[in-house]
């Protein structure tokens, strides 16, 4: 059976980009942390499966609880950075970009006396306009991302990139492994199937469906969800209806739909799918 893998980018639900617009960064202190406790639940969804994870943790967030980066690690998931502030790549100026994932991966590592192998930008932001954070990435010492989603989308997207992981070159020439937000083919359409929104808006049957091609291909799969997707008690923000919408869409099913999941597909960490696949040998 083909081990997928399974990976939660550690945020708190006011730090999506789709309320970038309604709270600012500078009033994130503001409001009470619900990520430790979220996060906690998931472990023991994990633990009681007996499945390992890769988390993307938020520097933001592993600043303020470095206890919670310790008990993950220490639980046997792997960490990884999901930068440090949570802004779109395209919006930063290069030298902030590079500021600021330096600073997550030494964070990261100080507090779990560790080496972090493992990139995601937030919302998937690196397109073909921020294709220079690659050189970055690989720079700062990370030996995979996992950052591109080969679709169109509004916020994101790299389409006609590859579907699978696979080792890219980076602008400058740096070798990087790339392990791309999954899609499947559906009505000769390219439809994104890895998690998140689309985990909570699609009937679970047709998330079945899209994963399961994947693996008759003989390929892994990644899938993603956030803390934030499994608290329906969360407080509502006043954004604009597409967001509230993309955000707050059937919270009170996604942790019976995992569960589902865990069922229903063999998971283990992003790097460890990486190391079945020998994408680290060149």
């Amino acid at each position: 059976m083909i081990r997928n893998a399974l990976t939660v980018d550690v945020e708190d639900y006011f730090h999506v980009s789709a309320f970038a617009g309604t709270i600012s960064r500078s009033d994130w202190g503001e409001h009470a942390l619900r990520v430790e406790n979220n996060t906690r639940r998931l472990l023991d969804l994990f633990e009681e499966r007996q499945v390992r994870a890769t988390f993307f943790i938020l520097g933001w967030v592993a600043e303020r609880i470095p206890n919670l980066v310790r008990e993950i690690a220490t639980r046997g998931h792997e960490i990884a950075s999901h930068g440090y502030s949570h802004q779109l790549v395209y919006s930063q100026a290069p030298e902030v970009f590079r500021e600021e994932t330096l600073r997550s991966k030494a964070l990261l590592e100080d507090i779990t006396q560790a080496t972090v192998h493992g990139y995601r930008a937030a919302s998937y932001s690196i397109t073909e306009r921020s294709r220079w954070a690659l050189d970055i990435i690989a720079e700062a010492g990370f030996t995979y991302d996992s950052s591109i989603f080969p679709v169109r989308h509004d916020r994101y997207g790299m389409p006609g990139t590859a579907v699978y992981p696979y080792r890219l070159l980076t602008p400058a020439g740096h070798s990087l492994v790339e392990f791309p937000l999954s899609t499947a083919t559906v009505l000769g359409c390219r439809l994104p199937i890895a998690g998140g929104g689309y985990f909570r808006l699609y009937p679970y049957l047709l998330t079945k469906l899209g994963l399961s091609q994947i693996n008759r291909k003989g390929q892994p799969f990644i899938f993603y969800l956030h803390p934030w997707e499994i608290d329906p008690d969360q407080p509502r923000v006043a954004a604009g209806w597409v967001s509230r919408f993309r955000h707050y869409n059937n919270l009170d099913k996604c942790e019976s739909r995992l569960q589902s999941l865990m069922r229903d597909f063999k998971f283990c960490a992003a790097i460890d799918v990486l190391n079945d696949l020998e994408m680290f040998t060149e």
